[in-house]
């Protein structure tokens, strides 16, 4: 499949009738027309020359160039202000001197501002006739052949003004909304520094390979993601993570293709090609994820097929009823039936959504937050319950000192002897502590590794034990070290303790860190509507109570297996719609059940995979925001189908005293068309109420 961009695709029924008329030709049963993007997927062994003359009748063209695609958009546009300045001001001027000119002038200068706006509609919806294919052009056709030959010609030339004027605008909001998009997908690096025994070229990214050496200099994108192996310097992550502080980069330090060096200069080894690399599947996702079709979107595409017909049945009753049966003027209701046409445009209505789609998931992308498809944006403004794993999502995942209980000054000095080497999560979170105390302490002549129980050692000829509680079984402590014990494993910490052949030398009380920003986000969750914060974790009971009361959840569970998280997960679907969010690898069985998987990414290859929203910051801090932002969509979506729909009734009920005239039937859907496309816009802006950080 070949890809290439669209310019001029400005309707989106316009769009699905190409996409069908594309699919007829030889190879293009696969084609696709992605509207929201404005792009066209097709079999490279298709005709690209009858696929041209098919875009070719509804005003659009294939550009494969992006600034020749800038070129001919702005000409576009330009080329169609124009045309309805040049069109609008023949109409006005004729208005004024109307009755100062010979009869057949007035006539011939409405024909041709009608001409100079409307051939295009015209045209097109001519053809659709023939072909018994009625859209929006069609309607428009009719109307204008309607009014014309009844003599309405100053009405005729309004109609074809307005409709463009519509037209217009409806390909501007639309267009707003993809180069919001598309402005968050230039983050992409073009061009690196590669280093090649010690020599430095320019190459493009796609050219650069795993193990490549590669030069970033102050201000430049990283090409890809890599490690650092020469250099220090700060780094700007907020186009993989949103987030606009820099993060500190060193030897060995882990980093992100499109994230931008802010000063000095690193030497980086790639780990993958840049097609590979997160920014790049982002990216991919963020593309595909504009063309997913919502519930909501493909009931208005199937409502739409169905209510065009309707509407011409309607303008043919309200045509022929009146006259027929209660004795009306066949002229008058003849006119009234075009207005009623021209009222059934469904344009305002197929644009209720995309925008607003296209719209929320940029916003969140900004933010770092992936949002895999407006199917997933829109369920997420629906949750009401939301559980989360522990560890790694609510926890940092890291184990630190919360408290000492000392019975010997040796303490820190032996645990920092014994632990030195040991690469053991709990030795590392030991040796941070006496590492801050500044203790001094000597390496140990012998460890041995005591099975269950934790590490036996010799410290300057004395022999030491460092574990849990069997480590210490062989000595007859008094019930004041029991009672430590006993009341630091009711506060939910892992114990490491510390002691010589005859003595407890003090007990290191551990515990998971909690993350500094999970209570605001609970509290703020349950400010925006969420109604039920639900922790799992396969921790002991103590340890997840202490951790509840913490971050404030509604409830918590412990002890669970993997299985066992599944089967909660199933059971919370009673409540409602169910998100679940954890680290996308241990909780991927938890996150496939849930109506919503969420992970915790910071990029990882594992979490974009699983989940169909990947929080791209290591905390949990946007999620609110994401939360608000989908509820936004959602509400904007029902708004826009409520003007839509309301404006045009209000127009129609207008035909029953005789008052629905063309101009009014085009200012409804045109008012329609500006406000649902200016209501879904305001979704783009930035507002920071729910970010907690």
């Amino acid at each position: 499949m070949k890809e290439y961009k669209i310019e001029g695709l400005s309707c989106a029924s316009c769009a699905a009738d190409m996409e069908e008329k594309i699919k007829k030709l030889d190879n293009g049963d696969t084609a696709a027309i992605l509207y929201n993007s404005s792009k066209l997927k097709i079999d490279e062994s298709a005709s690209l020359a009858k696929v041209k003359e098919i875009l070719a009748t509804d005003g659009a063209s294939l550009i494969s160039d992006v600034e020749q695609e800038h070129g001919h958009a702005h000409a576009r546009s330009n080329k169609l202000k124009l045309f309805l300045g040049i069109s609008t001001g023949l109409f006005i001027l004729t208005i004024i001197f109307e009755t100062f000119l010979p009869n057949i002038l007035p006539v011939i200068f409405y024909l041709t501002a009608i001409t100079i706006s409307g051939y295009q509609t015209f045209i097109k919806g001519l053809k659709n006739l023939f072909r018994l294919k009625f859209n929006i052009d069609t309607l428009m056709t009719i109307a204008l052949v309607g009014a014309i030959s009844i003599g309405e010609w100053k009405e005729a030339t309004l109609v074809a003004i307005l409709f463009g004027l519509n037209e217009y605008l409806e390909g501007l909001g639309m267009e707003k909304a993809r180069k919001s998009m598309e402005k968050l997908l230039k983050v992409a690096p073009k061009e690196a520094i590669l280093i090649t025994n010690g020599v430095e070229r320019v190459v493009p990214i796609d050219v650069l390979q795993q193990d490549d050496i590669v030069l970033v200099k102050s201000g430049e994108k990283i090409p890809s993601d890599g490690i650092v192996v020469d250099g220090v310097s700060s780094v700007n992550e907020a186009a993989i993570t949103g987030e606009s502080l820099p993060v500190e980069k060193e030897v060995n330090a882990k980093v992100f293709g499109g994230s931008i060096n802010n000063e000095g200069v690193l030497k980086i080894q790639i780990t993958k090609a840049f097609e590979d690399s997160s920014l790049a599947k982002i990216l991919h996702l963020v593309q595909e994820a504009q063309e997913t079709k919502t519930p909501t979107e493909q009931f208005i595409n199937k409502f739409a097929k169905y209510y065009t017909p309707l509407i011409m049945m309607i303008s043919l009753l309200v045509m022929t009823v009146p006259p027929l049966l209660f004795g009306g003027a066949w002229g008058a209701w003849f006119y009234q039936g075009l207005a009623v046409l021209i009222v059934g445009c469904p344009c305002a209505l197929i644009l209720s959504s995309p925008i607003a789609i296209v719209s929320g998931i940029t916003r969140n992308a900004r933010n770092g937050i992936l949002v895999k498809g407006g199917v997933f944006l829109e369920q997420l403004g629906k949750i009401n319950t939301i559980a989360f794993d522990k560890t790694g999502t609510l926890t940092k995942g890291e184990p630190h000192v919360e408290k000492i209980v000392e019975y010997d000054n040796r303490l820190l000095s032996i645990a920092g002897a014994v632990e030195k080497k040991s690469s053991h999560p709990l030795a590392k979170a030991i040796m941070k502590k006496v590492v801050e105390t500044e203790v001094e302490f000597s390496e140990s002549d012998e460890i041995k590794t005591l099975s269950g129980r934790g590490v036996e050692a010799i410290v300057g000829g004395i022999k030491y034990y460092v574990g849990n509680e069997k480590s210490i079984e062989h000595l007859n402590f008094d019930e004041n070290v029991q009672r430590d014990i006993d009341d630091l494993k009711a506060q939910g910490l892992t114990l490491v303790i510390v002691a010589d052949e005859k003595y407890v030398l003090g007990i290191f009380g551990i515990s998971d860190e909690i993350r500094e920003e999970s209570k605001q986000v609970m509290d703020k969750l349950h400010q925006i509507g969420i109604k039920h914060t639900v922790m799992l974790t396969g921790d002991h009971i103590q340890t997840a109570e202490k951790v509840a009361n913490q971050v404030g959840v509604s409830e918590y569970h412990a002890n669970l297996l993997p299985e066992q998280k599944v089967e909660k997960i199933k059971s919370l679907h009673e409540r409602g719609n169910v998100a679940m969010i954890g680290d996308g690898i241990n909780d991927a069985p938890a996150l496939a059940v849930a109506d919503l998987g969420i992970a915790m990414g910071k990029g990882t290859d594992s979490a974009i995979e699983t989940a169909d929203i990947v929080l791209m910051q290591d905390h949990l801090g946007r999620l609110p925001s994401a939360i608000s932002i989908s509820k936004k969509v959602n509400n904007v979506i029902r708004l826009n189908i409520s003007l839509a729909l309301g404006l045009k009734l209000i127009a129609l009920l207008l035909t029953i005293p005789g008052w629905l005239t063309l101009w009014i039937a085009v200012l409804s859907d045109m008012g329609a068309t500006i406000l649902v496309s200016l209501i879904s816009l305001t979704i783009l802006m930035e507002r920071k109420n729910h970010e907690v950080t």
